[in-house]
């Protein structure tokens, strides 16, 4: 992805309160948090057999011979057997919004001006496993940002045209943020960067509106609906970064941007999605 940009790199004086010097920064520590191991598949234990067709261990789902670990397993399988499938129908989706999606054409444009390029070939297609740790959680990502790279669309995990642009505008907001202010992106210096480019990330894509909340995730919560997704969307986010300790420190660093990112809609003049 082409990520140089002319613009001045921050402290910018109308920069997000996170892209400001932070004279009280935390330097970078040797110290990384660690994560619960991964669980790998074994048939006695989840009723799952990789070696058997997949039509018997569906079948085997439906009756309740497989664990839900095992389902885990089993779905994991069938995204590496459709993976030329799941590409080709995330390029075509791809391309189409890259062409006609209002959001992602006008990221698009607000990035061309800042120098950068985004097109189908930084955009990249591609399956991303997902993870079962020992704690029982899942683990999985539409998709993805690299400031030297480009944006990842995980072509498994997208499950239709409006999810793809979705997802591609997130990344777009992050691409964008990256031209603007020169952000330390993975937050090896300072989260609050990371944190507040997920917070407008979330806020502007378009993931947390409320008919994708209560149709999509179950939501039904009519007050502070799209606040909330957003701060858990972002929590969830800066979790993933390796210098981020635990929930507790990922709730703090969001709690401390929050009103001044969360208030930023730039390049928008709104929030339209």
């Amino acid at each position: 992805m082409k990520m140089s940009s002319s613009k001045p790199t921050i402290p910018s004086p109308d920069a997000p309160t996170a892209s400001s010097p932070a004279t009280s920064a935390p330097s970078p520590t040797t110290d990384t948090p660690e994560f619960p191991a991964l669980l790998k598949n074994d048939p006695q234990r989840t009723g799952f057999d990789p070696k058997t067709q997949w039509w018997v261990n569906y079948f085997k789902i439906l009756t309740g011979s497989i664990t839900a670990e095992g389902v885990f397993h089993y779905r994991e399988s069938r995204c590496i057997a459709n993976e030329e499938r799941d590409c080709r129908t995330c390029e075509k989706w791809r391309d189409w919004a890259l062409r006609h999606s209002p959001t992602v054409v006008f990221l698009r444009q607000r990035i061309e001006a800042l120098n950068g390029t985004v097109d189908a070939s930084n955009v990249v297609c591609a399956r991303c496993p997902a993870r079962l740790t020992e704690d029982g959680q899942v683990h999985r990502q539409s998709g993805g940002f690299d400031p030297r790279s480009g944006i990842l669309i995980c072509a498994n995990e997208i499950s239709s045209q409006s999810h793809m642009e979705d997802t591609l505008a997130h990344e777009m907001v992050h691409a964008w943020d990256h031209l603007r202010w020169k952000l330390d992106f993975v937050g090896d210096k300072d989260l609050k960067h990371a944190a507040c480019t997920e917070i407008r990330a979330s806020m502007l894509s378009g993931e947390c509106r409320w008919t994708k909340e209560a149709l999509g995730r179950k939501n039904w919560t009519l007050t502070q609906q799209f606040q909330d997704c957003v701060r858990k969307r972002a929590v969830q986010s800066l979790l993933h970064r390796p210098r981020c300790k635990d929930d507790v420190q990922a709730v703090k660093v969001v709690n401390q941007v929050w009103d001044s990112c969360f208030s930023d809609t730039r390049p928008f003049d709104e929030v339209y999605r």
